[in-house]
């Protein structure tokens, strides 16, 4: 594959599917990659240069960030749903329009992030028993990076654009540039200039700010695909309730998992700071170990947005196998050397003996579930990309609302002891071992049932 080729939007409908899809999912792994990154590396710099207690923070704060921003991140995945049926259909208007308003609903998002995020941060903090040794640093990386929120949504909406059309590799290459400046900027402000907390959050603002610029650029080099004018910015009814009506389900899926995680972590709060920093750090690992099940769950969404865009329901059912596959295989692979690896990995984020130990403990618990989320993203991303955003959504609420929250609190419950008053560390990676593996089960028998289909069928009708 050229150069020119492999930055070029692609049509995913014709060739062996499982070769379009590695072809898709290999930068969309290293972007992934790059992507953790950002969380990582701040997650390091303060935890090596300030203390465990700032590393509690910026993990602290995550929750509520991931809270505020899914719904704005919802949009970015209706958009690439949009995009890639439009695409495979060759409709070259509804893309353009489609394109257009994307850009606008990111405008409109951004705003919103800004004032609601930088009102609400405090008071979440507050209402989740937030140690006051941290509440403060807490508040100021939340609010720093809610008035600079605009570069994580244009970024995320409009590289779910590019790859709806297929192409993955530019959106790899702006993060690639945007995570080194992050790290960059990451060491020069807590380092050298002594900033903190807040000084991560800067840090990842001003890179992110970057990577949006270089996704809008890039897009406005592609005009042999769309047609793009200030006519195309103008809200239309049609596309932007159907970006939103294929987005907001997605958005809500990732607010209960959101949400689910703030619950859980007033639970981690009360545990104290040493649980608090440990599942920090199990979060950043875990970052990578989920970075196959993300990926493949993104590949598959445009892979079938985009065959189903062309009419070939039968081209998805196959690409879905060989799909899932690949998943497994290399969840399997990654989890196995992240396992290996722990305690060496760990020890990047502090040099505490007992934070490493506890935290390598609560990894290990949780590793045969990443399995479980290869098969659930897969599945999901089939089902959202035919235009069933619904029963991902809802497969979220069961396992997370239903079943995490209550056995999360019913194990500490039960293992309550003079060492741990509240309840065993070990409840919180449990209670997701066990959300992970029946979200599997359920995807399974969801996809299998067929909903999908029928949805697939509808939007073919419309695209015609």
């Amino acid at each position: 594959m050229g150069i020119k080729k492999l930055f070029s939007a692609k049509d995913m409908t014709v060739g062996a599917p499982w070769q379009r899809i590695a072809e898709f999912a290999v930068p969309m792994i290293l972007g992934n990659v790059a992507q953790q990154l950002y969380n990582t590396v701040d997650s390091i710099v303060v935890g090596k240069y300030v203390g465990d207690n700032a590393l509690a923070a910026v993990g602290s704060a995550s929750p509520i960030l991931n809270l505020l921003l899914a719904l704005f991140v919802g949009v970015s995945t209706g958009a690439g749903i949009l995009i890639s049926q439009r695409f495979g259909a060759g409709d070259r208007k509804g893309l353009s329009k489609a394109i257009g308003n994307c850009i606008t609903l990111a405008a409109i998002a951004s705003l919103l992030c800004l004032i609601i995020g930088t009102l609400v941060a405090r008071p979440l903090l507050e209402l989740l028993d937030t140690p006051a040794s941290i509440i403060d640093w807490c508040t100021d990386y939340l609010r720093i990076f809610f008035i600079g929120g605009a570069g994580f949504i244009f970024y995320n909406i409009l590289s779910g654009v590019l790859r709806g059309m297929g192409d993955s590799a530019s959106a790899l290459v702006f993060l690639i540039v945007s995570t080194i400046l992050n790290i960059g900027l990451d060491i020069w402000f807590v380092a050298g200039f002594g900033m903190g907390v807040p000084g991560v959050s800067l840090a990842t603002v001003i890179a992110q700010g970057i990577s949006a610029v270089l996704c809008y650029l890039k897009l406005m080099r592609m005009r042999n695909v769309f047609d793009l004018d200030r006519s195309q910015f103008k809200l239309e009814k049609e596309s932007a309730l159907k970006i939103l009506k294929l987005g907001l389900p997605s958005g809500i899926t990732q607010a209960i998992m959101s949400l689910a995680m703030l619950v859980v972590q007033s639970l981690t709060n009360s545990l104290g700071e040493m649980v608090i920093a440990a599942n920090v750090i199990i979060m950043r690992v875990d970052g990578f170990a989920m970075l196959p099940n993300m990926t493949f769950g993104q590949t598959m969404s445009v892979y079938t947005g985009q065959n189903v865009g062309a009419g070939k329901v039968d081209r998805v059912q196959k690409g879905t196998k060989q799909g899932l596959i690949m998943a497994v295989g290399l969840s399997a692979i990654v989890t196995t050397v992240l396992l290996f690896l722990n305690k060496f990995l760990f020890g990047f984020f502090t040099d505490t003996p007992e934070l490493i130990h506890l935290a390598g403990r609560m990894m290990r618990i949780m590793a045969v579930g990443y399995v479980g989320v290869a098969v659930s993203q897969v599945l999901g991303g089939v089902m959202r990309g035919a235009g069933d955003t619904m029963t991902p959504m809802w497969i979220s609420m069961i396992t997370t609302i239903v079943l995490r929250i209550p056995v999360a609190y019913g194990m500490a419950y039960f293992t309550a002891s003079a060492a741990w008053p509240n309840g065993h560390p070990f409840s919180l990676s449990t209670s997701l071992l066990i959300s992970w593996t029946v979200g599997a089960v359920i995807s399974f028998v969801a996809y299998r049932r067929g909903k999908w289909r029928k949805k697939a069928h509808l939007s073919m009708g419309k695209s015609a």
